[in-house]
């Protein structure tokens, strides 16, 4: 256990726990800097067949911290990181996920959440855009619903999510859900779930290094526009933005 993530490991499962309930799981610099570390230490124990990506509280990832934001190429090679790990990475969400958390679910490679879960792209609403997380997004979503999301930061639910790609699977029970997932890959060998994984990202990590150092420029330039300064100190002090009509 780290400050800020939780460990748990079982028949092969190693579970690692967002912690941070002061700031509902945001992408702070110290989550992010402890969440690839996490992952490092379970890329190199032979005895973790599988990771589980889960959380405290009622959110999983309440997007990048505005207080204490990590560095773009931070959280570029953390999501780096959940696609290159030679172990499959499965998200289990009974929470909100908003911004940034939705880019980590499109790095793992299965995601199941419950029907309590919402989800919303709310970048354009503090004069931002979701940039970096587009790396993951945009293999796994459908086009027209990554515009809409992305374009109105509105919220949808787990149903939702599931019909257009950011999830495997959803239902009442995540843990029903993740039962035969689990057990299937406990039944899978080692080396098998390395290679079909390298498989499966190969071409994602292709497009990702090549659109990785320009989405980290245009998000750092966004993060220091004076839109992006009064949208998060309207969120800070919890008002609307001056653009809203």
């Amino acid at each position: 256990m780290t400050d800020l993530i939780q460990y748990a490991h079982h028949r092969g499962v190693t579970t690692l726990t967002l912690d941070s309930p002061a700031n509902r799981n945001a992408l702070s610099a110290a989550l992010v800097a402890e969440l690839h570390a996490a992952l490092d230490r379970c890329g190199k124990d032979d005895t973790v067949r599988a990771v589980v990506l889960t959380h405290t509280g009622n959110t999983f990832c309440a997007g990048a911290d505005l207080r204490d934001p990590p560095d773009p190429q931070a959280l570029v090679d953390l999501l780096r990181r959940l696609l290159e790990l030679p172990k499959p990475v499965v998200a289990r969400v009974t929470g909100h996920v908003r911004a940034g958390g939705l880019g980590l679910l499109g790095a793992c490679d299965i995601a199941a959440a419950g029907s309590e879960a919402t989800f919303a792209l709310t970048e354009v609403r503090i004069g931002v855009a979701p940039a970096v997380i587009t790396l993951t997004l945009r293999p796994r979503t459908d086009p027209r619903a990554l515009a809409r999301y992305s374009l109105t930061g509105e919220r949808f639910d787990s149903a939702e999510a599931a019909r257009i790609g950011l999830l495997t699977t959803a239902g009442a029970d995540v843990d029903d859900l993740l039962e035969p997932i689990l057990d299937g890959l406990r039944r899978a060998s080692p080396r098998a779930l390395a290679e079909t994984k390298h498989l499966l990202t190969a071409k994602v990590l292709e497009n990702f290094d090549l659109d990785a150092g320009e989405l980290t420029r245009i998000s750092s330039r966004l993060f220091a526009s004076a839109d992006a300064r009064e949208g998060m100190t309207a969120f800070l002090e919890r008002r609307e933005p001056g653009w809203v009509l």
